[in-house]
């Protein structure tokens, strides 16, 4: 009777990665929700507000990039979860530059950046938290 054992275990998050993780979308939509507000009102503050809420969905963003970085160095399976984590850092980028511009000049392309990067964000968050679930419930 020959029997097999599977070492390949289910990607699941450490606990500080789901933290790191859980914090990203809410940053990116607080950003989109001031820049409409500036968009709506053209008060310069919520041009202000927007732009630190990107730096600090950008630090978070890292944060979770990094450990995702570590993750598949360790052998995790994440590549899709990954890929739109960069992908979502680099468009996030690129919405902080064009927020570093004239309050006047941002618009509208923040508003559009802010939403694809709050859709790219619900995304990666979606795919890191939906792996929890792999396996079922024992």
């Amino acid at each position: 009777m020959n029997s097999t054992a599977s070492l390949a275990r289910p990607w699941a998050l450490h606990p500080f990665h789901a933290a790191v993780l859980g914090g990203v979308l809410p940053l990116f939509l607080g950003a989109l929700l001031a820049d409409y507000a500036y968009w709506s009102s053209y008060e310069i503050q919520w041009s202000n507000f927007a732009a630190w809420l990107l730096v600090g969905a950008m630090v978070i963003t890292t944060l979770a990039l990094l450990c995702a970085l570590v993750g598949l160095a360790r052998g995790s399976r994440a590549r899709a979860y990954t890929g739109l984590l960069v992908l979502t850092w680099a468009v996030g980028f690129f919405n902080s530059l064009h927020h570093a511009r004239d309050a006047w000049a941002i618009m509208p392309v923040a508003l559009v950046l802010s939403g694809v990067v709050t859709v790219l964000a619900l995304l990666a968050t979606w795919v890191g938290f939906s792996s929890l679930r792999v396996g079922g419930a024992r």
